[in-house]
């Protein structure tokens, strides 16, 4: 031990911040490993970083800092080089005339402060900061990696197009990266950057090759955000793909084709499981590895589920069989939503198995299954074996062709319960889904017990949120009405940026739920092949809960921020799906009667929308550039030849195809123009045009044509008369929308 350890070490046990016991314990282990006696303190939790580097403030004279909240000057930086900060360990924060002040975490040798000042002419000032905040300033500045790569560079033992036999490594090898993280090589640069993902909650990291450059991205709460790396680091691209490549035993050699793999690795007492794909692009190839824990804590809480929806869900996982669908687009969360309700049933008295593509989390005392099209075993060929073992409970992990959805459809039939998950935008959605696929409308009704579509959002940092002052006036409106709570209820919060989030003012995700129930009524709907907008009617007149109003509940409740939640819902909100509250009065009507006793206009009030309306008529051009999920149906008027209640049916067996239609329809349209307005309108038309599709459509002002896409965002029967068409805007310019504000208003 030098002077100043000894001096330390007296200190703490003077100052009663330690025993001697516990400091003789991290000398030895200094001597054993070759560890500094600071380094080691703070390794083995003997006392927190920050109040020991108070404590060493005290013994040196030498003030501390905490670096999260200090702006490193762009003049300190140009003199110090990656290789000299790294080497000593140290952060340039500002240049003061000729004196640099530099951040530390072990006061210097005389001998080493005067290399410093020799090699950087200038005098030195130190402060002290924690090796931590000093480590994530270098990679901040200098990039992901930079001494090591530097090192790299120096020694030049690295074959880069050596072709590496990874014949003697087994797919099931933990490494851990802590410890080879120590060598100057590029094992050690891929470590750093998987540690580096993992200590900043990344779930997923993109290694992308580009012209003269490596990009390098780590998806944080579902955004991907660029790391800065040595440029000197696209020299080493072969030989950081080689690398991951062994770790999950993939073929180093072949480059012309994807390839997918697996690793296991330990870092701070935690097991990963890493998912590598690698692609073939024209500057090398791209790989993205997504990080994953071994063990998981599911609950229904932590996912995001109110009170209210986990008294549903409880409800339905305990029913003997039926299926329960979790709906949602790529990436919103819907494995764990069903991880979490397999954990919630998961006794000694049941029998679980699973068919994933791939297994994401391994759950104990549950049977999974791995999907492998390579060698055969498909979701259709795993369900039809796994029904000779005797399930109580089977978990798909996702309905993606007609022969998987009819087998899980007939083991729900056969008293099973069954889990799984499509990919549409809404609950009501995945009605249509599974009739597009090839079901059959009663098979859908007499097998599903629940459609449930989540979304995930960011959450607010609990250490930084603040609540906004200023509130836009619709946003209050929108969700004072939508909520039905005063306006003085109405609080929104933001993050502020902090340490814990990264400046982002978020930390963490929750999801957002719709749950919708198939009761009796649903059951007949779905039968008639009602559309989805009128089953989502009859559902939310139900009671039940929509994706925005969900997003609106955890907004006032502080837990995310209007931007998440029209960010997920742009399609309830532009389209003006502030869908009507059940009144009193209508409760035991029909959703079709309750529809027929309001006016449009009653159902949307003005208020609800996002630009002023106005009753006018308007000549436009439209053609459908992409189709939604369903048919275009033309609508034959036969006066006389049927009656109200039966002539929806028999018209929508009249199919038009796509280009057909496009062909004779693209001509001016007299637009019904009660909601016409800058956001979108309202036209009425003789073909049904299926929700969420898109057109190319020519709004004739007066003395202007507006042209843009639109989309439409709903369908309503006016029968026998026509269909009416609502659509919003998507890609109108700024000026556009200023001239039709002044037509609606003129």
């Amino acid at each position: 031990m030098n002077k100043f350890e000894k001096d330390l070490y007296n200190f703490l046990i003077e100052n009663k911040s330690c025993t001697a016991l516990e400091l003789d314990a991290v000398v030895a282990d200094c001597d054993q490993r070759n560890l500094p006696f600071v380094s080691a303190i703070i390794k083995q939790n003997i006392i927190l970083a920050e109040e020991l580097f108070k404590l060493i403030s005290k013994i040196t004279d030498i003030p501390f800092i905490s670096l999260k909240a200090v702006a490193v000057s762009p003049e300190a930086l140009k003199i110090v080089s990656s290789r000299f900060a790294w080497h000593y360990q140290f952060v340039p924060i500002k240049l003061e005339g000729k004196t640099l002040i530099i951040a530390v975490s072990n006061p210097l040798s005389i001998s080493a402060q005067d290399e410093i000042r020799f090699n950087l002419g200038c005098d030195i000032r130190l402060v002290l900061a924690t090796k931590e905040d000093i480590v994530d300033l270098l990679n901040k500045y200098y990039g992901l990696g930079g001494d090591t790569v530097e090192k790299m560079i120096e020694s030049e033992d690295i074959d880069l197009s050596q072709d590496y036999d990874n014949s003697s490594l087994s797919s099931a090898e933990v490494q851990d990266i802590e410890k080879l993280a120590e060598d100057a090589s590029v094992i050690k640069l891929v470590n750093q950057i998987i540690l580096q993902a993992y200590k900043k909650r990344a779930t997923d990291i993109h290694i992308e090759p580009q012209r003269n450059r490596l990009r390098l991205r780590y998806r944080i709460d579902g955004k991907l955000y660029d790391q800065n790396v040595p440029d000197a680091v696209v020299r080493f691209i072969v030989a950081i793909i080689s690398r991951i490549k062994i770790m999950s035993n993939l073929n180093i050699v072949e480059r012309r084709i994807p390839q997918d793999g697996r690793a296991i690795v330990k870092t701070q007492d935690q097991l990963l499981d890493l998912r590598v794909s690698v692609i073939p692009t024209p500057h090398g190839e791209s790989v993205v590895i997504r990080i994953l824990p071994t063990q998981m804590f599911f609950d229904f809480e932590r996912i995001g589920l109110s009170p209210s929806d986990a008294e549903i869900i409880n409800s339905l996982i305990v029913k003997p069989n039926g299926i329960i669908f979790v709906t949602g687009p790529t990436g919103s969360g819907k494995t764990t939503t069903l991880y979490a309700c397999l954990k919630k049933i998961n006794t000694e008295n049941t029998k679980i198995i699973t068919v994933e593509d791939p297994v994401e989390y391994e759950i104990d005392n549950v049977t999974q299954i791995h999907v492998n099209n390579d060698l055969g075993l498909t979701f259709a060929k795993g369900l039809r074996s796994i029904l000779r073992h005797d399930p109580d409970i089977v978990m798909i992990g996702e309905v993606r062709d007609q022969e998987t959805a009819e087998i899980a459809i007939r083991v729900a039939l056969t008293g099973h319960l069954v889990f799984s998950t499509l990919h549409t935008n809404d609950a009501a959605g995945a009605i249509t889904r599974l009739i597009d696929i090839g079901i059959k409308p009663y098979l859908v009704a007499s097998s599903v017990q629940a459609f449930v579509a989540q979304r995930l959002v960011r959450t607010i940092c609990d250490k930084c949120r603040q609540e906004i002052t200023e509130i836009d006036p619709l946003i209050r409106r929108t969700i004072k009405e939508s909520l039905a709570i005063t306006a003085d209820d109405v609080r929104i919060y933001k993050g502020r940026g902090c340490a814990q989030c990264g400046s982002t003012g978020f930390y963490g995700r929750t999801a957002l739920y719709e749950i919708l129930l198939v009761d009796e009524d649903i059951q007949n709907m779905i039968n008639e092949q009602r559309t989805v907008a009128d089953i989502k009617q009859a559902a939310i007149a139900k009671g039940m809960k929509t994706l925005i109003h969900d997003g609106w509940l955890k907004v006032v409740a502080g837990t995310t921020t209007v931007e998440e939640v029209l960010d997920v819902c742009q399609n309830d909100y532009l389209g003006g799906a502030v869908f009507p509250k059940r009144q009193d009065s209508e409760k035991n009507l029909s959703p079709d009667r309750a529809k027929k006793n309001k006016s449009p206009s009653e159902l949307y009030p003005d208020d609800k929308r996002i630009y002023i309306r106005a009753e006018k008529n308007v000549g436009i051009l439209y053609k459908v550039v992409e189709k939604g999920e369903g048919d275009i149906i033309k609508l034959n008027r036969q006066e006389g030849s049927m009656d109200f209640d039966n002539l929806f049916m028999k018209v929508s067996s009249e199919k038009i195809s796509e280009a057909d239609f496009n062909v004779y329809e693209y001509k001016e349209v007299t637009a019904k123009t009660a909601n016409i307005s800058a956001g979108g309108l309202m036209f009425e038309s003789q073909y049904l045009i299926p929700q969420g599709s898109l057109l190319d459509i020519r709004v004739q002002l007066d003395s202007v044509e507006i042209s843009c896409l639109a989309k439409v965002v709903r369908v309503e029967k006016d029968l026998p008369k026509c269909f009416s068409i609502s659509v919003c805007y998507l890609d109108i310019s700024g000026a556009d929308r200023n001239r039709l504000e002044d037509f609606v208003k003129g």
